[in-house]
């Protein structure tokens, strides 16, 4: 009796299996083997799990097929997305350079104002020019003292208060970054 099993298995595996693959993945449904007779309940029992085991692997390969879908969805997104980023990044940059180049004439055009405004009060009295500076920022007083000839700032110094002088020297002595 094992022997015939056996026989039958074999048989059913080298001759009725490619068959029924190959039917599986053109039938519509398990339904239509249903309807087969079968010699043996092993042999009914062997398709319908060949049949299950198709029926599997049909929804997994549409299941991989249904990601690689997602995935290069995805992909196509997150391309759109890195295009989007270059191109904001791209006129960032070029935002930037604007933001530079009007920063560096701002900057130009203080100093020059600096400049006008140091050779006025150079030419003003000392005792005029130094009770004029003392109402100024810190700042500003030693940019405009810097700019000067360096014996109308001392003149102009000498005409402050000790403690203006002194504010003002260390104001003129620390780096500021602009």
């Amino acid at each position: 009796m094992k022997s015939y099993l056996h026989l039958t298995f074999l048989f059913f595996f080298f001759t009725l299996l490619p068959q029924t693959i190959q039917a599986a993945d053109t039938a519509p449904a398990p339904a239509a083997d249903a309807a087969k007779n079968y010699d043996s309940v092993e042999e009914r029992r062997l398709a319908a799990t060949i049949l299950q085991e198709r029926a599997s692997i049909r929804r997994e390969r549409e299941d991989i097929s249904m990601r690689k879908k997602e995935l290069k969805t995805l992909e196509e997104g997150v391309d759109k997305k890195l295009t989007e980023m270059d191109a904001k990044l791209a006129e960032l940059r070029e935002l930037q350079k604007k933001i530079d180049s009007v920063l560096a004439d701002k900057s130009a055009k203080e100093k020059k104002r600096i400049q006008d405004l140091a050779n006025i009060y150079q030419k003003m009295s000392p005792d005029k020019a130094a009770l004029a500076i003392t109402g100024l920022d810190q700042r500003l007083a030693a940019d405009l003292l810097a700019s000067m000839k360096v014996k109308a700032a001392a003149k102009i110094l000498d005409q402050t208060s000790k403690l203006k002088t002194t504010e003002i020297s260390t104001t003129f002595t620390t780096l500021q970054l602009e």
